[in-house]
């Protein structure tokens, strides 16, 4: 088949006007990797026309490693995103859509917020509306795995892209957690803890699940696992259990005080999903008087799980950091992306880091202070 093309277009001219508009704020300073990253052009042909442009007194050099367009950002067309939040009951879905909504106002893009607070039927009501209002791009932050090809179907039909925040939809943008990798990460690290003061000695693990969200969050699960029996070689005499904690403080607190009085074990390793249920775990143990019989490992790093890490003598251990406050920006920056038309991975993970009572106040040291405002 014969392709058709311009013959008046000058691809060159074409290039450098899209090199020009990477630099999407005035006085951006950008590396060659960034320039690289945000047109998707060789590094070749980057710097040509970098250096080309520079000639021209268009881009100028900043720093020993860093351009600067000197012309005027053309005004940025202004999007409308529809954001439909998690409820936030929990602090890291509170945390999550703050930082969205910064992120999309610093962009110049008009946010439509809607709250998927009452679970499922309302995610399907917010994708509805979403559609109905015509939105450029949507981004779904909905914990029920079971109707994420609805919605997808929703946007697909409407022909609305769609970013989907920690649980996967079919033919969407994933952006949030390498549950994998965060739980192999937590496991290793309550597994040394075990080794160093238990010598190695564990009767049991307990897994507080969220068997709703999916296989995906569990696979959090599935490499504490994994990263105890690295550490811990011994382990073909220890009990796991699996208990549906719902990923709330309430439920998790009731099902580990079920767990509790029908075991008598000394040495418990708990993992939770997330923060709420690694409290309310905690809870349970203290409750009976068995704290000193268990050592939890969390996910998230949320407040409330920060908060537990300063508290003397706890039992957390640790929590796998995901840095909600991070996410509107990589969300912002992947929705533009995609709205651009630039090529973009079918999956972008944030990253992750073990925050423990030792080095919470060094990643978190304004904690009090956000603490205060809130207040």
């Amino acid at each position: 088949m014969e392709r058709t093309r311009d013959r008046y277009l000058i691809h060159s001219i074409v290039h450098a006007s899209k090199l020009l508009d990477a630099f999407q704020t005035p006085g951006e300073a950008l590396r060659l990797t960034d320039l690289i990253e945000r047109t998707g052009f060789t590094k070749a042909t980057a710097f040509r026309l970098l250096y080309t442009l520079e000639k021209c007194g268009m881009v100028e050099r900043s720093g020993e490693h860093q351009y600067r367009s000197n012309l005027r950002c053309a005004q940025r067309r202004k999007y409308r995103i529809g954001y439909a939040a998690q409820e936030h009951d929990y602090l890291f879905w509170r945390d999550v859509s703050i930082s969205v909504a910064r992120a999309a106002e610093a962009e110049g893009i008009e946010l439509i917020v809607a709250d998927n607070l009452n679970g499922s039927k309302a995610a399907l009501r917010n994708a509805d509306f979403f559609v109905r209002e015509r939105v450029n791009l949507a981004m779904e932050f909905q914990a029920d795995e079971l109707i994420a090809p609805i919605i997808s179907a929703k946007y697909q039909e409407a022909g609305i892209p769609l970013i989907a925040i920690e649980i996967p939809h079919p033919g969407s943008t994933y952006f949030g957690a390498n549950n994998y990798e965060a739980g192999l990460m937590g496991g290793r690290y309550l597994a040394r803890w075990a080794k160093q003061h238990w010598g190695g000695e564990v009767e049991e693990v307990v897994f507080l699940e969220l068997p709703r969200a999916g296989s995906l969050p569990r696979s959090r699960l599935t490499g504490m696992l994994v990263g105890m029996k690295e550490v811990l070689r011994e382990f073909d005499n220890v009990s796991v259990f699996y208990i549906n904690g719902d990923g709330r403080f309430g439920p998790s607190l009731e099902a580990v005080r079920k767990h509790l009085r029908e075991r008598e074990t000394k040495k418990t390793l708990v993992g939770a999903i997330n923060d709420p249920s690694a409290l309310g775990a905690l809870r349970a143990f203290e409750e009976c008087g068995r704290a000193w019989s268990c050592a939890v490992m969390s996910q998230n790093a949320s407040p409330e799980g920060r908060r537990e890490l300063r508290a003397p003598h706890t039992r957390l251990i640790g929590s796998v950091a995901y840095f909600a406050e991070r996410y509107g920006e990589g969300l912002i920056r992947l929705a533009m992306s995609i709205l651009g038309h630039k090529p973009v991975p079918p999956a972008v993970f944030v990253k992750h880091q073990v925050i423990t009572p030792e080095n919470v106040n060094h990643y978190y040291p304004n904690d009090e202070l956000t603490a205060g405002m809130a207040g």
